[in-house]
């Protein structure tokens, strides 16, 4: 009969053998989620916690991989694998391909992004989102000098679905400059980074009547002037389209004064009398010129039609 002493010390030596096996066990089934998040979360892009969660990364975990300085915290509830400094492109790929926000980038961004402004500038101090869905609250506390403007597609669209963009699994070379989503979306990706991941976009034709929306408030009457200039080669079939779903009667008026200001060829092969121009007038310019063919008033120096 084994001693007391004798009992204790091989009930010890089975406690440290079962401790080891369990953290044994652990390592292993961390080396593995690891590994899945090696493959599943690209350097650079970020998620959120309830996409970590959802995927079986408790909250306990998180905190581990933290403090290993294997996954870093740009702002609360929100992991991201370094690679170099953050940019808004990171943030808005990420919502768009990993966490599956139906938004885009749209508006002056997206005419900027095309290569249709005058004003090209190396930093974007503003990034315009559009879709059916608000973003995460988290977007504007991350420590980026770029902020996001957040605007409600469906307020300008009547039925705008945008719906299931594409992953990060999206071929560039097949997918280069091809409208993507339902007919009714005109959203274009776009192939972005060392990577080519894929930033998904408002098309012209789509873009500029979101700029046109910002009117007067945010947005002068030149500055749509002078990008408006630009757009001469747009697609007849998708503005049709768009400015049919366009709830906005101050949009559609002033896309048209200015594409007849521009004399675009594109402009004839629009059907206006497809298009609901409301009624009554519209002022837009404080002390500028009424256009009665659009009943719009228009800076004076826009050379409204009297």
């Amino acid at each position: 009969m084994l001693s007391f002493a004798s009992q204790i010390g091989q009930s010890l030596n089975l406690s440290l053998v079962y401790k080891y096996a369990i953290l044994r066990s652990m390592a292993k089934q961390n080396g593995t989620k690891i590994n899945w998040l090696e493959k599943h979360l690209p350097e650079g892009l970020l998620v959120d916690a309830a996409w970590l969660g959802k995927h079986g990364y408790s909250t306990s975990l998180r905190s581990q991989y933290v403090s290993a300085g294997w996954l870093e915290q740009p702002t609360r509830q929100v992991y991201r694998r370094q690679r170099g400094s953050l940019k808004w492109e990171h943030v808005v790929i990420s919502l768009q391909a990993l966490l599956e926000y139906p938004l885009v980038v749209g508006g002056r961004t997206a005419l900027d992004l095309q290569g249709y402004s005058h004003y090209l500038t190396r930093t974007t101090n503003e990034v315009h989102l559009y879709g059916p869905e608000a973003p995460p609250h988290w977007l504007q506390k991350l420590s980026l000098k770029t902020r996001y403007r957040y605007h409600n597609s469906r307020k300008l669209f009547a039925a705008d679905h945008i719906g299931r963009l594409p992953n990060l699994d999206w071929d560039p070379n097949a997918n280069r400059s091809k409208v993507v989503g339902p007919r009714d979306a005109a959203v274009v990706t776009l192939p972005w980074g060392a990577w080519d991941w894929p930033l998904t976009v408002s098309t012209p034709e789509r873009a500029i009547l979101e700029l046109l929306d910002e009117l007067p408030k945010y947005e002068s009457f030149h500055q749509a002037d002078q990008l408006m200039d630009g757009l001469r080669s747009l697609s007849p079939r998708r503005l049709q389209r768009l400015l049919a779903e366009c709830h906005s009667v101050k949009v559609k008026r002033l896309f048209f004064f200015f594409a007849e200001r521009h004399k675009h060829a594109w402009l004839k092969k629009l059907d206006k009398h497809e298009v609901d121009f409301g009624k009554g007038k519209r002022m837009l310019a404080k002390g500028g010129k009424l256009d009665r063919s659009y009943q719009i008033t228009v800076p004076e120096d826009l050379n409204a039609v009297q």
